[in-house]
């Protein structure tokens, strides 16, 4: 086990720990004997993060170099069936192989108590997403990704299937999908949120607790979906009242749910406007319309989510607002040096 570097500065924030694809912290553990070092991982990340690297296949005994494995299943099936792992040259199959290891580690995994995990694109065994799968009737892959002609039909690596269906609300993404700010924001973010909720319950499992987690993540929660945010206001309404490790478990859902669906500029915009109403009727009139503008300016996408967070702020501690909303997560949800509101 490699740890990563502390937090960059004693009180900057949480320390998360983060399964990661061993590969991606530039262990050469690839079939050719390489890596994929992700540079945002180690040197952005790494300073908030302890990461926990895994390679898979290296894990069920395939050498490094090793011979190329791939996904392999039927085009021709009516419904989807999760693809075989195969090493082609060989024909021999990894798929109990995989799975038994796989399903064996999970316990291992528990106990590390992550707040995350990032996985190598592409991978047959570690790909979250549109993996290729090659037809099982074509031993060498001419004809390409299996269903390439009917629209596609993409599989998951073995172990990303496995890891998501053990731990369904473990934030998970690939490092490919980072390079795309929005999607790395919305993955960074829930890594913090994980680690809060993971605080909630290990120092106050208490009704007053979960309220209080919940009115925190309030505008967090309304700029990803109003609709989970209802829900989910509902279920601490009647904290109290229902059985508790079933209430957390459904906020829980409910919470990774919301979170996964992307915050949009004009969901954005509408928890800005929340803030500012605030504060309102404490600004003077040049300063009203500066924000109300700065704020239209954001929606329309020409500026940052930062210029107009960072001039609300400004007004917030001018005009002493409510704690309810200065504690709102929205406003400080990862260290700022992360920077992952300043693209346009």
């Amino acid at each position: 086990m490699r740890d990563a570097k502390a937090a960059a500065e004693p009180g900057s924030g949480p320390e998360l720990r983060l399964g990661v694809s061993s590969c991606l912290l530039g262990e050469e553990v690839r079939y050719d004997g390489g890596h994929k070092h992700d540079r945002y991982l180690t040197g952005v990340l790494g300073p908030y993060v302890r990461f926990f690297p895994l390679c898979p296949e290296v894990e069920i005994g395939l050498g490094v170099p090793r011979p190329t494995i791939r996904l392999e299943g039927d085009a021709t099936a009516s419904r989807f069936i999760e693809p075989r792992l195969v090493e082609p040259r060989s024909g021999a199959d990894l798929t109990a192989k995989m799975n038994d290891w796989a399903r064996g580690k999970m316990a291992e995994i528990a106990s590390w108590d992550l707040h995350g995990y990032v996985l190598k694109k592409g991978s047959p065994s570690c790909g979250l997403f549109r993996v290729r799968v090659h037809d099982d009737k074509d031993v060498l892959g001419r004809h390409g990704p299996l269903g390439g002609d009917r629209g596609g039909k993409h599989g998951r690596g073995l172990f990303a299937a496995r890891l998501t269906e053990h731990f369904p609300l473990l934030p998970v993404e690939e490092e490919g999908r980072l390079n795309d700010p929005p999607l790395r924001e919305s993955f960074v973010e829930r890594l913090f949120v994980h680690e809060r909720w993971k605080r909630f319950l290990a120092e106050d499992p208490t009704s007053a607790g979960l309220v209080d987690f919940h009115s925190r993540h309030k505008l967090t929660l309304m700029a990803h979906s109003p609709r989970h945010y209802q829900r989910l206001g509902q279920l601490t309404a009647v904290a109290g009242s229902r059985p508790w490790d079933e209430l957390t478990a459904d906020y829980a859902h409910g919470l990774a749910a919301a979170l996964k669906v992307l915050a949009t500029r004009g969901r954005h915009a509408n928890a800005l406007q929340h803030v500012m109403g605030f504060v309102k009727d404490d600004l003077a009139a040049a300063d009203k319309a500066e924000l109300v503008e700065t704020i239209d300016d954001y929606r329309r996408g020409l500026l940052p989510l930062i210029v107009p967070i960072t001039l609300l702020e400004h007004h917030l501690r001018r005009h002493e607002a409510p704690e309810w909303i200065r504690r709102q997560v929205y406003l400080h949800p990862y260290p700022k040096e992360l920077m992952l509101r300043n693209h346009v």
